[in-house]
């Protein structure tokens, strides 16, 4: 490959999850003359192995892997000595590049030939609304055409506060020796001394890359620094800055630390602010502030107080202009008028949490199921000490096993419960009105592996996010601690469509260890509970459930089915929950063949029974294959679900098993024994592989460990990471 216009430096130090759209941001752009050198910061997550398939996939992309962790300026000069591009782009995993902007910018550096291009960037939440990076507002007043310097263009200086938008000529910086300090901030050792120096500044005032603020983001005082570092490093940047063009940096400082003030903990704030402001006056030139707002001269005089004041001010007059009174008004109606019902739990919430109480429920209280009951069950044999008790419908109360201590939703002693326990599993999000208390400790089990789009993914879904309030959304997810997941893939998704900090317990599912666990006369009980005759083969067909479909519409005439195949099959039904029905009209001799087992409560027993799955999309299938036993997908409208709900990898060309997408395709598959011959079961494993290498039937004591007895090395067995990587010593 030439010589590339342009290398990204791209430094990873967990935040795994957002790393690959990171690299596709840049590597599926139009513009192809650029190379990426992704340094692996010693990140304790999965980010090394997400840039080694990345490399695999792209190979303009170089993967290099540190033994130990360093700062990221640290990373950024290692990348910085490999980087090869006649420019260099520095990007963090929380980074984006706007669609085709590369071309437009790469138009720029060969036309004008700049030391520095400065494109238009914005920071942007989890729920989108783009807001602009410190000095952006600089732009507007700068060339959009040619290049300019800071005699021409003074107030350019105010862009050196961040490292986005920033293209440098790689010869212009080694030529003036510039290189990121060690230490938070140390990009501040390269942006503002590089506008000091250049003498040919372009500019683009079009956004092309994107900063995501997120909750879950990394936190690594190694790695990121301390918020008080900046102070260091503008010590830096003033004792090389000289000349005339410096005169600019006190100004450009004070609005820095004017930005940075508000993010700083509260317990800490008055600190910075009296730090921020002895910095200017020992850096500040007289009148520098003249012009400023209330709240620099505040800043910039140490008057904490006037600050505070100026910026409770500054916080009313935002909330304002978003409209938040009439939110916040119409929420304070709503707590006002369900004061009389909850008035008994706000009284409990007063009271000491139970240390030894546990809340479980599962599918929004409707039974004693799923990964909750999984743990539920080990921890009472791990852990009898903790009284756990379940939270159910009423109506579904009588389905719970005698011994199992459960309470009905809504009643007082459910207030009381949720008010003073400490513990809380739970396989889908507890009510909105639900209040988490200090020293509370939250579980999300999942109950899938996610083959189609979930959480703020569902925000592009036709039917699925119409109406969803997804602040809400993030507000329960907030209240996690830890999140289960059954493999990698799982962990990825759930870190990124859930950004809220927990830690993710990575251990397989629960509710898997009765399948990883089971003997064959497990099986055969199982078999004998549901009267399936011993020499037949039985057939569990799960479809999924269709949020674009008000009722159930079959896609497999389920009785020519069974008529097809003859008697040496049953078939066991199990329609989704979600449209309410039992088993659809079907003719012909084949309907006694057919058990409809939809309301049956042990979804395990059927998979144990089942010597095959037949599904469409359900996520069934990610915890049938823990036995590895066939699968069949049948999958006549993929191209239809794919649009309207949206997943998150071709099943087609990754399936467990055999692929049918007519009636006539499935009756083939099953009737030839192709869905158990070899091409099946390699398909199997590969998926297996991906999805299931975790599940050994120890899960559920993983998590008690972890989250009932405090221990930490509760692993899941480790897998082997490939490609071999290339290791650099830090």
């Amino acid at each position: 490959m030439a010589r590339p216009l342009i290398t990204f430096v791209l430094v990873a130090f967990r935040d795994q999850a957002y790393l690959r759209d990171c690299l596709m941001s840049i590597l599926g752009q139009p513009f192809r003359e650029l190379d990426v050198i992704a340094i692996d910061d010693a990140s304790t997550d999965h980010a090394g192995e997400v840039l080694d398939e990345v490399a695999t996939e792209d190979g303009r992309v170089a993967a290099v892997h540190l033994d130990e962790r360093v700062s990221i300026g640290e990373a950024r000069n290692l990348g910085l000595d490999r980087a090869t591009g006649e420019y260099v782009w520095f990007v963090t995993p929380l980074q984006r590049i706007a669609p085709e902007a590369l071309e437009a910018l790469a138009a720029r550096l060969r036309a004008d030939a700049p030391d520095v291009l400065v494109a238009g960037s914005v920071r942007s939440g989890p729920l989108g609304r783009p807001r602009p990076l410190p000095g952006q507002d600089a732009l507007r007043s700068l060339p959009a055409t040619g290049t300019f310097d800071l005699d021409d263009s003074p107030d350019a200086i105010r862009l050196g506060a961040t490292l986005e938008g920033k293209v440098f000529r790689r010869g212009f910086l080694e030529a003036n020796g510039l290189r990121f300090a060690p230490g938070g901030e140390g990009h501040l050792s390269v942006t503002y001394p590089s506008l000091l120096l250049a003498e040919r500044v372009a500019a683009s005032p079009d956004v092309a890359q994107t900063r995501l603020d997120m909750p879950n983001a990394a936190r690594d005082e190694v790695v990121h620094g301390d918020p008080f570092d900046v102070f260091v490093q503008y010590e830096r940047v003033f004792s090389a800055a000289d000349g005339p063009r410096a005169a600019r940096l006190p100004r450009a400082m004070l609005r820095d630390y004017l930005h940075r003030v508000g993010a700083v903990s509260a317990g800490r704030r008055r600190e910075f602010f009296e730090r921020a402001a002895e910095s200017y006056r020992r850096h500040g030139r007289e009148g520098a502030a003249s012009g400023a707002g209330r709240r620099e001269r505040a800043l910039a005089a140490g008057r904490w107080w006037e600050f505070r004041l100026s910026e409770g001010g500054h916080e009313l007059s935002r909330v304002r202009r978003s409209g938040a009174p009439r939110r916040w008004g119409k929420q304070a109606a709503r707590v006002v008028k369900r004061a009389g019902k909850d008035g008994y739990y706000r009284l409990q919430r007063r009271a000491p949490l139970e240390d030894d109480l546990a809340v479980f429920a599962a599918y929004w209280y409707r039974g004693y199921v799923c990964n909750p009951r999984g743990i539920y069950e080990t921890l009472r044999e791990l852990a009898p000490q903790v009284r756990a008790v379940w939270v159910v419908e009423e109506k579904h109360a009588a389905e719970f096993p005698k011994d199992v201590e459960h309470v009905i939703a809504g009643t007082r002693e459910y207030y009381r419960l949720l008010a003073r326990a400490k513990y809380f599993v739970n396989n889908v999000n507890f009510p909105n009105d639900y209040v988490k208390r200090r020293g509370t400790v939250h579980v999300q089990t999942h109950h899938g592996t996610p083959l189609k789009t979930m959480g703020l993914d569902l925000r592009d879904a036709y039917m699925e996010g119409r109406g969803m309030n997804f602040e809400r959304l993030l507000s329960r997810a907030a209240r996690w601690d830890f999140s289960i997941s059954q493999n990698v893939f799982s962990t990825l998704v759930w870190e990124r469509t859930y950004p809220t900090r927990y830690e993710s317990l990575e251990v397989g599912y629960p509710r898997n260890d009765v399948l990883a666990n089971a003997t064959e006369e497990d099986v055969e009980r199982a078999r004998n509970k549901l009267g399936l005759e011993p020499g037949t083969r039985s057939i569990l067909f799960a479809p999924t459930h269709r949020e674009y479909q008000a009722d159930y519409q079959p896609t497999v005439d389920i009785g020519h089915l069974a008529e097809a195949l003859g008697p040496e099959f049953t078939i066991l039904l199990r329609l989704h929950y979600f449209y309410g029905v039992r088993t659809p009209p079907s003719a012909g001799t084949g309907a006694a063949r057919i058990l409809d087992v939809t309301s049956h409560p042990s979804i395990e027993l059927l998979c144990l029974a089942a010597d095959c799955l037949l599904t469409d999309y359900s996520s069934l299938m990610f915890d049938y294959a823990v036995l590895d036993r066939p699968l069949v997908i049948h999958a006549p409208d993929w191209d239809e679900y794919r649009k309207l709900r949206g997943t998150y990898f071709d099943l087609l060309a990754e399936p467990p098993g055999v692929v049918a997408t007519s009636q006539e395709e499935l009756v083939t598959a099953l009737r030839s024994g192709a869905a158990w011959g070899d091409d099946a079961a390699r398909l199997r494993s590969a998926f297996r592989e991906r999805f299931c290498s975790l599940e050994d039937g120890c899960a559920s004591e993983r998590v008690v460990r972890r989250v009932f007895l405090g221990e930490r090395d509760v692993a899941a067995p480790a897998r082997e990471r490939t490609p071999e990587p290339e290791q650099v010593q830090a």
